[in-house]
């Protein structure tokens, strides 16, 4: 049988389509949805599900398969089989694949993160719109109530196909939810989350169309005080629950989700007056004959500060009670009278929210402090009305059009990313262990080491900033025989530095010296700190300088402040000499008694006496991850050199009784 070159052509562009056809399917896999597993049909509680839908190889196209980069798209559900409503739902899915999230439609991401988040340790889900799923009994079975699903889109590395990157888990972090461990089959995982039986009798709770009020850290309510068809007045208050946490220079962004922008504001101010956003976007086209140059902010995520102190009086951007401190947000163990911090502002909507009822809270809500602990903040969830009493003094009470509560919690942050440190010294050891390397982080790393240990100083070097402390160091290692690094560490690099030193130890107690170095031009203002000992803080007595508190019932943390009259913690001044002295950092120092009446069998020297934890402002501060030893006083001396001597002593003094 002969071929003529029409059939060469044709089998050469067969063989091009076929070869096309698998380079295509090495790019890009499409995975078969799985069918709806069988046990939703017996899921009493809350029905969690995530499917994998499809991959495409990304750019840059790399052999080494861990490097590569694949986007992804899957979707995850949320459906309610049970008989209870299932309010301010929260989701976690554990990531396991580097991802990098991109999107979720239908959900935001919990902590106020933005799109594109690193995913590679899990994220956190909740509601966007409506985070209320309501039950099939209420509903009729109707699963646009009862379900939300996320669709999810994004990036993740080093999952070569045939293989499926599913996450390690999913599960519903609502508190008394429990969920088992998930089932996965191909490209689908679920789980049915149910109510936890309740052992104990549970307090009498007065059942209201609203979710109940929940605690946290610090907890933020936006009520609404009045309602118009475009606007409304909304009161912002942000209330410190936790004994441990404060905020100082707050700094509060949320994330406008249906065009909102403001109009004023009293007892706060936005770090930005911009009103472009508005001329040039749909609030332009819609209010046509609106003054902008009097609109104070149009950002989708505007960032909201408290005013002076000098402005509480102000008619115009004051006179809101709990406004104006500076940004100052106490714990109620120091003062109940600044541990909230209020105001008020004007909200414009735009449609199809031109209506009374038609308002939504903003969301993605995030706080910031100075030299505060980090938070993570909630989505928004409808409680009832905030009550406002009378201010002239009658017994009634103003209940608010609507009211939203956020629950912020703090947060442990990753090493190297505190914004304090601790170092450590003792009176049996002439060096002092110093700050970690980087401990507040490191931003150029090009002429030092980030990963080498810090170097051990003598107890004067602590008195001067790191940039002046290098030929302190080097002198000390010299004259100590310690060894001198080829590339020396970095600094600390903290505003705040914390030195504890074991002042004594006898046998029936001990005592310790506290030092606080402020090393930023700021004061800080009603400072406090907090001591937790493993085993001795319940042998606390006294403090000499400050005031100092046990808290039993919070790990016998030590709660030490300022005395009245010295409650500041200056910032850091020039030196005797500017041109050739270095700075001076604020101090303040005491010294702590302890007792061992009750702990006899405690070890000062091996570490009983150092702090597992030291906050400072709420904020945990870095601790060293050794202690000083008890030998470091002692002389390295040769034996050989001490009873040679001795030895030909009473030799010569024998031979001199002989004779």
């Amino acid at each position: 049988m002969k071929f003529g070159w029409v059939h060469v052509l044709l089998l050469l562009h067969l063989s091009y389509l076929t070869n096309r056809l698998i380079l295509a399917q090495e790019d890009q896999e499409q995975a078969t949805p799985s069918a709806p597993p069988p046990s939703v049909e017996k899921c009493n509680g809350i029905f969690l599900s995530y499917q994998f839908l499809s991959r495409t190889k990304e750019y840059p196209r790399l052999k080494n398969a861990t490097a590569q980069g694949w986007a992804f798209q899957s979707t995850a559900t949320i459906l309610n089989t049970g008989m209870v409503e299932l309010e301010a739902w929260e989701i976690y899915i554990g990531f396991q694949h580097r991802e990098v999230l991109v999107g979720a439609e239908g959900a935001i991401l919990v902590g106020s993160d933005d799109f594109p988040a690193d995913a590679s340790n899990g994220t956190h889900l909740s509601g966007s719109a409506s985070s209320v799923l309501k039950t099939a009994a209420d509903t009729a079975g109707d699963l646009d109530q009862m379900q939300v699903q996320i669709k999810l889109t994004g990036t993740q590395f080093g999952v070569k196909p045939p293989r499926i990157p599913m996450p390690k888990t999913i599960k519903l972090v609502n508190p008394g939810y429990k969920c088992p461990a998930v089932k996965t089959h191909k490209t689908a995982m679920w789980v049915c989350c149910t109510k936890e039986k309740i052992k104990r009798k549970p307090k009498k709770v007065v059942k209201t169309k609203f979710f109940p009020r929940q605690e946290g850290d610090l907890s933020i309510s936006y009520d609404i005080t009045a309602a118009y068809d475009s606007s409304y007045m909304a009161l912002v208050t942000m209330e410190n629950n936790s004994p441990l946490g404060r905020l100082d220079h707050w700094n509060l962004t949320w994330e406008w989700m249906r065009g909102e922008f403001i109009y004023s504001m009293k007892g706060a101010y936005t770090r930005l007056v911009d009103y472009t956003d508005c001329i040039y976007g749909a609030a332009g086209q819609f209010y046509q004959q609106m003054d902008f140059s009097n609109v104070l902010n149009c950002q989708k995520k505007p960032i909201i500060s408290d005013l002076p102190k000098e402005r509480a009086n102000d008619t115009k951007i004051g006179k809101v009670p709990n406004c104006c401190r500076n940004g100052t947000i106490l714990p109620k163990l120091m003062d109940p009278s600044q541990s909230k911090s209020a105001f008020q502002m004007q909200v414009y909507k735009l449609p199809p929210d031109m209506n009374r009822t038609a308002i939504n809270p903003p969301q993605r809500w995030k706080i910031v402090g100075l030299l505060n602990p980090e938070y993570k903040c909630s989505a928004p969830i409808r409680v009832a009305p905030t009550e406002f009493p009378d201010t002239s003094g009658l017994q009634f009470s103003t209940l608010a059009i609507a009211t939203w509560q956020i629950v912020c919690n703090i947060t442990t942050r990753k090493a190297k990313t505190s914004r304090c440190c601790v170092s450590f010294s003792a009176y049996y050891n002439e060096s002092v262990i110093p700050c970690n390397t980087c401990a507040c982080g490191c931003d150029d790393t090009s002429t030092c080491n980030e990963d080498a240990q810090a170097m051990l100083l003598p107890s004067e070097a602590l008195l001067v900033p790191f940039s002046n402390r290098t030929a302190k160091a080097k002198a000390w290692a010299k004259l100590k025989h310690f060894r001198i690094p080829k590339r020396l560490p970095c600094g600390d690099n903290c505003g705040v530095s914390i030195n504890w030193h074991i002042n004594t130890d006898y046998k029936t107690g001990w005592s310790a010296r506290i030092t606080l170095f402020n090393w930023q031009e700021i004061n800080f203002e009603n400072w406090f700190t907090a001591i937790q000992l493993k085993k001795t803080s319940s042998g606390y007595e006294k403090a000499y300088s400050f005031n100092g508190t046990l808290l039993k019932d919070h790990k016998n943390t030590i709660f030490l402040q300022g005395l009245v009259g010295l409650n500041f913690l200056m910032g850091e001044t020039n030196g005797t000499n500017p041109k050739s002295d270095p700075k001076v950092p604020g101090k303040q120092q005491t010294v702590i008694s302890f007792t061992k009446k009750h702990h006899r069998r405690v070890n000062i020297v091996k570490g009983d006496g150092f702090p597992s934890k030291i906050l400072f402002n709420g904020e945990e501060c870095s601790l060293p991850k050794r202690i000083p030893i008890a030998n470091g006083n002692h002389c390295h001396v040769n034996l050989l050199h001490v009873a040679l001597p001795v030895f030909v002593a009473f030799a010569l003094m024998g031979l001199k009784n002989q004779y």
